[in-house]
């Protein structure tokens, strides 16, 4: 069975990868788990040390999955902003997002994530948020620019109200269906929300450690943001591990003498030494053979191409390791159950695959072969052929 989803986006390098199965058994046999309240310990302050080097952000909060990850930047931001001037509060208290957002399922995650069928039993107990439409695009959209200009006019209008932060998903929109936007748009997009004074949150849970063909979104989109949210491929998909970037602004933001100022967040597991080694060992195998994951599109391309010429297939887009379109199958929805039939079809092919409703995508293990990637788009074909 070839995992043409890496187990929703988290298996790295591939399943069973022996660099990091054998650096967790030494670990394992070193240190296990110990508290990380009034502690340390070797792997977690070395991976720190690393992930700071690689995006630029000073300090990092260890906790346990991609949502958690978020939550811990939304409380900072907005505790950040209560901690000015003596912690006497402030006037920023709008936090903006994007629409088809999804950051997760823990309730300030919810919260900025767009509203759905999936969050509606929770909707009294959700914040409000601000909201900008995301012009995503594909291959031939002759309306980008237009789209683009709306939304960065939206975005000013929405940033003349004082505002604590703003999150987004940078270059791909996951849980909405991968839906990619230019990288130019980003730049417009930190260019303004910098000029406003506020917070940039990057929530880099699913297009970190090289989905997007650069080690993270942001470098590849060419902007710097003062949160960053990390997870699913950290350690390979070995192990549940989330890390929140921040910079040394925001930290010295929560260092003072006044214990309201701390930042009073933790886990039992923050920072487990075994996720740490296996954060580690998929570093190594990420900065030896970066080719792997920055020459991945140029895999996909032709293939998608080749696909993209059926008549029911629309919006083809790809971006590093993520290829993905649109069926033309009823209603463009979530729901859509075109995407169960698909996987079906394809399981009996020995592809697996979970499509989001009528939004077929693969994503793929770096580990995965060319001849294997071929038999992903054969199945895919033969499903669409079969059921359209």
């Amino acid at each position: 069975m070839i995992d043409a989803i890496s187990s929703w986006w988290v298996t790295l390098h591939g399943h069973g990868e022996p660099a990091i199965a054998a650096a967790i058994a030494r670990q394992a046999q070193e240190l296990e788990q110990v508290i990380f309240a009034n502690f340390s310990h070797a792997p977690a302050e070395e991976l720190a040390t690393r992930l700071s080097q690689l995006t630029g952000l000073e300090r990092l909060f260890f906790s346990d999955n991609g949502s958690t990850a978020v939550e811990v930047a939304l409380k900072m931001a907005w505790q950040w902003w209560r901690n000015q001037d003596g912690g006497t509060g402030d006037e920023r208290r709008q936090l903006i997002a994007f629409g088809g957002a999804y950051h997760g399922d823990t309730f300030g995650a919810m919260a900025v994530g767009d509203r759905s069928l999936f969050t509606a039993a929770y909707e009294p107990l959700l914040f409000n948020v601000s909201r900008v439409a995301w012009p995503h695009t594909w291959w031939g959209d002759g309306e980008v620019e237009a789209k683009e200009e709306q939304a960065l006019r939206d975005l000013e209008q929405a940033l003349a109200t004082p505002t604590a932060a703003v999150i987004l998903e940078p270059l791909i929109q996951g849980a909405s269906g991968l839906r990619m936007v230019r990288a130019a748009f980003l730049r417009a997009v930190a260019a303004r929300v910098k000029a406003a004074g506020a917070l940039l949150i990057a929530d880099e849970v699913m297009t970190g450690f090289g989905r997007t063909g650069a080690l993270f979104a942001c470098q590849k989109a060419g902007i710097q943001p003062d949160l960053m949210a990390l997870s699913k491929g950290l350690t390979g998909g070995f192990l549940p591990m989330g890390v929140t970037m921040a910079s040394e602004r925001i930290y010295q933001g929560f260092i003072s003498d006044r214990p309201t100022d701390t930042f009073f967040h933790g886990h039992s597991f923050t920072a487990n030494p075994l996720g740490c080694a296996a954060a580690l060992a998929s570093l190594d195998l990420l900065q030896q053979q970066p080719e792997r994951f920055e020459q991945f599109e140029g895999r996909h391309r032709p293939l998608l191409e080749h696909l993209s010429q059926h008549p029911r297939i629309h919006h083809p887009r790809c971006m590093g390791t993520v290829a993905a379109f649109e069926v033309d199958a009823g209603e463009a929805s979530y729901l859509n159950p075109i995407g169960l039939q698909i996987q079906r079809h394809c399981l009996e092919q020995g592809v697996y695959l979970r499509p989001l409703g009528n939004v077929v995508y693969l994503l793929p293990p770096l580990s995965i072969s060319d001849q294997q990637l071929q038999r992903c788009y054969a199945a895919i074909s033969s499903a669409i052929t079969a059921l359209l």
